[in-house]
């Protein structure tokens, strides 16, 4: 009994932990654009992922691609990274995320210079250590759900990367099974951050420089180096 409830303890110690440490960094995407000029310039906005369904961004994808625009109108930085799954032949968000950014970014500016893509970001700790390591990164503005902010600009902080976020809108629909789901995932991600254990899947460094050098490739040739399995799902949020 008394071991039970240490452990519920020790999560809830984790969770507010995650939440208090990191609340200060989320922000409105002109401050997020201010914050980072002051800086010299974040090196990307990056948008981690969501579930596609037939290579269409869910609603909860499209409102982070949303606000990731708004970012990079606001100057934050003049590069998107795209993060997502394609870890089978079938299954592919980061092709998703860029088809509805060309589709809707020139209003914002955006073109296909300014697109990464990492399609290794199984993970939110896989895509922050890849922004890192592949991505050689060193500064970003993350754009995700509140919800999941948290848990994201604490592993880029004890990644040792620079980091603010930018809050997409939350959808009512689903919400609470959402921030359930992010209790554990919190604690995971927090023993993930402190061991600092590298993704399954790294690859050649891939600097984030302007133009983008992934422009003029065919993107939906680019799948990452996981092997195709039909045992991966799509993954339902974030």
């Amino acid at each position: 009994m008394i071991c039970a409830i240490a452990f519920v303890c020790f999560i809830a110690f984790v969770n507010i932990f995650v939440v208090a440490s990191t609340s200060g960094d989320i922000m409105a995407p002109e401050d997020a654009a201010a914050w980072a000029q002051k800086q010299g310039g974040a090196d990307a906005v990056l948008v981690l992922g969501a579930s596609v369904v037939n290579n269409e961004p869910s609603p909860i994808l499209a409102d982070r691609l949303d606000a990731a625009m708004e970012t990079f109108k606001a100057g934050a930085s003049n590069l998107l990274l795209l993060s997502g799954d394609n870890g089978t032949v079938s299954y592919n968000e980061v092709q998703g995320m860029k088809n509805y950014v060309l589709a809707n970014g020139a209003a914002y500016g955006i073109a296909e210079s300014n697109i990464y893509l990492d399609y290794a970001g199984f993970s939110t700790y896989d895509s922050m250590y890849r922004f890192r390591d592949v991505f050689q990164g060193k500064r970003v503005v993350i754009v995700t759900q509140r919800y999941h902010l948290y848990r994201a600009l604490y592993i880029a902080k004890q990644l040792g990367i620079d980091a603010v976020g930018v809050a997409a809108p939350d959808r009512v629909g689903g919400q609470a099974s959402r921030d359930l789901r992010e209790i554990p995932a919190r604690v995971k991600d927090f023993f993930l951050s402190f061991i600092q254990s590298p993704p399954s899947i790294l690859g050649e460094p891939v600097p984030l420089i302007y133009p983008s050098t992934q422009a003029s490739t065919d993107s939906s040739q680019q799948l990452s180096p996981a092997p195709p399995s039909p045992v991966r799902a799509p993954r339902p949020g974030a």
